[in-house]
């Protein structure tokens, strides 16, 4: 029996939890493999013969290769260790925020700068304002 999860009700946030830690077991720990420069290099220069070394859904293994990181979230990613894909690609942590929100890292850093986010439309959709 599932347990109740009221965060669920949170618009446009997927919590990592327990489930989604096991979702994302491999993904998460393909991911930590990156941390080595050995195998940094081998997925670079073949990215899906080296993903295919891992036991990931095909799903995750196509959000990888996209850089599609609010999917790989989706499936189970969590952004500490999708991170390492940024570090990789010579991204950085406020680039890959910033292609997750669809924002430049300009615009991304500016609006962290400022208090980020409004409130409005990231409450729980029960709650009253």
């Amino acid at each position: 029996m599932p347990l109740d999860k009221p965060y669920k009700d949170v618009p446009g946030t997927t919590i990592f939890d327990a489930d989604m830690s096991r979702q994302g077991y491999h993904l998460n720990q393909f991911c930590m493999s990156l941390m080595k420069a050995e195998n940094r290099s081998r997925f670079k220069a073949d990215e899906r013969a080296y993903l295919d070394e891992w036991p990931m859904t095909e799903d995750q293994k196509q959000a990888v290769l996209a850089r599609d990181l609010n999917r790989c979230i989706s499936l189970g990613g969590n952004i500490y260790f999708l991170a390492k894909i940024g570090a990789t690609d010579g991204k950085s942590f406020q680039q890959m925020a910033g292609s997750m929100t669809g924002m430049t890292e300009e615009e991304y850093r500016n609006m962290m700068i400022n208090g980020g986010r409004s409130a409005e439309g990231n409450r729980y959709i029960g709650e009253k304002k």
